[in-house]
């Protein structure tokens, strides 16, 4: 059996993003991966309450914050929880989530500044997955996610 994988709901197409937009993946690879039934996604910043649309936010040290300066740390959490309760449940193989995202980012996220600089970084959700085991990926790594799931579906990982 081939490994589930989670993914960002806005990549599929969802209208979850704090802008009521999305951001669909359009890569062949990805679009297999959707067709053989492998994902399971989520959009933590909804699931952990925060409505679609929303004010834009960024990461601040600990702290999730919009750009008038509301403090949004605990719903970005509770969407961390949930996802990592959905990772676990479906014994997912790995993630692909939204890059840059305050929530989903895997290498760079936006430098909490509001001035459209990016950062290396992870987002609260990515955090927390890692923490608990679970490799990550952004949209744009794709070539790696291909390998490491390679690697999984060979050793029989669900």
């Amino acid at each position: 059996m081939t490994g589930k994988i989670l993914v960002s709901a806005c990549l599929l197409g969802h209208k979850v993003r704090y802008d009521n937009g999305d951001v669909p993946c359009l890569d062949a690879r990805f679009l297999k991966w959707y067709e053989e039934g492998r994902f399971v996604h989520i959009c933590p910043e909804v699931v952990g309450g925060l409505p679609t649309p929303r004010p834009d936010a960024q990461r601040q040290g600990d702290r999730v914050v919009t750009g008038a300066g509301v403090d949004v740390t605990e719903p970005f959490m509770k969407g961390a929880q949930a996802t990592l309760k959905l990772a676990r449940e479906h014994q997912v193989a790995l993630a692909i989530l939204k890059q840059d995202s305050p929530s989903c980012g895997s290498l760079y996220i936006y430098d909490g500044t509001f001035k459209d600089t990016k950062a290396p970084g992870e987002g609260t959700t990515t955090e927390l997955l890692r923490k608990n085991g679970f490799k990550v990926f952004g949209e744009d790594q794709l070539d790696e996610v291909e390998q490491e799931l390679a690697r999984t579906d060979g050793q029989g990982i669900l």
